[in-house]
């Protein structure tokens, strides 16, 4: 496995210059870059960052809701998928992390228990097969992977073992799978580990990040008050067991990205700050895999 980082919150406290900044995530060592779209599709730099040899560009991301009811903003949503999707396969970059968008309109006039809190995912399924299959036929041809990020903070439907398992049966295709991400399975209350076994032909891409709950927050308000309870974490800072998460990948055979994705608000505010938490994060999981693999090797030897 490879750690890698998202570009997203380095370009967001000012490493706007995609050689430099993977001139320093090379020199810090991360193996690879999964590229967000705050860096342009920019050729003849993607190509320069590439032939670097020191680190990968393994994933292109852009997470939207291509189901808005705002018909120029979903357009041009597609629109920019769909060129990123070209864009990778023309540069053999593997993936395009991506989300699924939701129709909030379709909650109007329909009722069940969970409709005063909540709008229904499930409902958008029809949506989400009429636009993404011809994305995943366009991905299909230039040999590239769509990977759905599973964070429900965003136009997403691909939030939970239950809707993955709808989601592929209506995109049966071995090129449209998961950007898994445990860190938004601990605050759904989902099992973190245990899809990773169920799920092993789909994950094509892995988030490192963490989740912290607090308890005695919770207490007060529940789940629907607020979202005060918890908070994203760099790896090490969470509820997650990083080698336990790792060596339920290695039993799946999987040996791609772990894409370190920085949304922890202690160590933000400044690039200097930035990249303390980066390189925190970084070492939890060379740790993690340092001494999952160890265990790995010990058992195998006996």
């Amino acid at each position: 496995m490879r750690v890698g980082l998202m570009t997203n919150i380095l370009v967001q406290e000012g490493l706007k210059d995609f050689s430099a900044l993977a001139e320093w995530a090379e020199q810090n060592g991360f193996e690879d870059l999964e590229v967000g779209p705050t860096i342009p599709l920019d050729r003849a730099v993607y190509e320069k960052v590439m032939g670097r040899g020191g680190i990968r560009v393994s994933s292109l991301t852009y997470c939207r809701n291509f189901l808005s009811t705002d018909a120029r903003e979903a357009t041009l949503h597609r629109e920019e998928l769909r060129k990123r999707i070209v864009f990778a396969g023309e540069l053999g970059i593997e993936k395009v992390v991506t989300s699924t968008g939701i129709n909030k309109s379709l909650e109007e006039g329909v009722y069940d228990r969970a409709d005063a809190i909540r709008r229904i995912p499930a409902r958008s399924l029809d949506e989400v097969r009429e636009v993404f299959l011809p994305l995943v036929e366009l991905a299909e041809k230039h040999k590239v992977k769509i990977a759905f990020e599973n964070c429900p903070l965003m136009g997403n439907i691909a939030i939970s073992p239950v809707l993955w398992r709808r989601l592929f049966e209506l995109l049966d295709s071995p090129n449209a799978g998961i950007a898994y991400d445990p860190s938004h399975l601990v605050w759904e209350m989902i099992d973190p580990y245990a899809p990773v076994a169920e799920f092993a032909g789909r994950i094509f891409h892995v988030h490192a990040k963490d989740a912290q709950i607090d308890r005695t927050r919770l207490a007060q308000t529940g789940i629907l008050t607020d979202f005060s309870w918890w908070k994203y974490r760099i790896p090490g800072r969470g509820e997650l067991h990083w080698k336990r998460l790792i060596g339920e990948l290695r039993k799946i055979g999987y040996d791609g990205t772990i894409s370190l994705e920085h949304e922890d608000e202690d160590y933000a505010g400044s690039l200097s700050r930035v990249k303390e938490g980066l390189l925190l994060g970084r070492a939890c999981l060379e740790a993690a895999l340092t001494s999952q693999g160890s265990a790995l090797e010990r058992k195998e030897s006996e």
